[in-house]
């Protein structure tokens, strides 16, 4: 139920942490690759990783916040069965010091190339008539608060509740939109903070006591992109360690 064997996948963000987790991951269930980032430098050592264990990937460089980008690679998303929107990007300031460029920049990317992207890639899955599934990677961020994040914060509730419109809408023309809220994990956007003692103080809030670890994605990541998960839409997959479940 979870082989993803002849079925293409389009991955964003995929140059390097979750992203190129994920990539390998579709991968080492049989999906062909197509692996995305504005660091085509990077990508192409996941492609070459991929390859190296006998998996077809192609790499392409693109900006999700730029709508001109994604229309460029619109002819790519003609065969693809599987989209996952993992491109994103955070601005830690606090909420009195953001500006409008910090605010436009993670709204552009999380939320509005999350949307473009998607459109494009429901529109080749409608032409094509295999229908497909979209996975967009939101946040436990998105159904709750922390400090110093507002725009992130907030593009990930839009991309949750973008989740739910689009698959109350594309589910007649047998594609599926469904979500991923990780919790903590160690990525290179966030790494750094892990050492610090706000950063312990965080992990004690999580009743696991620990960070995720990559791995620990792969189920719901597999179960959303293959056909175990065809009768699952609009759904929201958390995994957090119980982070959202913790006291207060």
């Amino acid at each position: 139920m979870f082989s993803l064997a002849g079925k293409t996948a389009f991955v964003t963000g995929a140059s390097g942490g979750l992203g190129a987790h994920f990539a390998e991951t579709l991968a080492s269930a049989g999906a062909k690759l197509i692996v995305a980032s504005r660091r085509a430098d990077a990508l192409d050592e996941v492609a070459g990783r991929i390859r190296a264990a006998g998996g077809p990937c192609e790499t392409v460089a693109l900006d999700v916040a730029d709508a001109a980008s994604i229309a460029a690679v619109e002819p790519l998303l003609a065969g693809v069965d599987i989209l996952v929107n993992n491109a994103g990007v955070a601005v830690d300031k606090p909420f009195l010091d953001q500006s409008e460029a910090d605010w436009d920049r993670v709204l552009d990317t999380n939320a509005k190339g999350m949307f473009l992207l998607s459109q494009a890639a429901a529109r080749a899955m409608k032409a094509h008539g295999r229908g497909g599934s979209i996975v967009n990677i939101a946040s436990i961020l998105g159904l709750r608060q922390g400090s110093r994040v507002s725009g992130y914060a907030a593009s990930k509730a839009a991309a949750i509740q973008l989740t739910k419109v689009a698959a109350l809408e594309l589910a007649r023309f047998g594609i599926r939109v469904n979500c991923i809220c990780p919790g903590y994990f160690a990525t290179d956007m966030n790494r750094d903070f892990w050492d610090t003692e706000a950063g312990g103080v965080m992990l004690r809030r999580v009743p696991q006591r620990r960070l995720g670890e990559p791995r620990e994605l792969d189920g719901p990541l597999l179960l959303l992109a293959s056909d175990a998960s065809s009768y699952m839409t609009g759904s929201v997959i958390v995994a957090d360690g119980g982070h959202l479940t913790s006291t207060l």
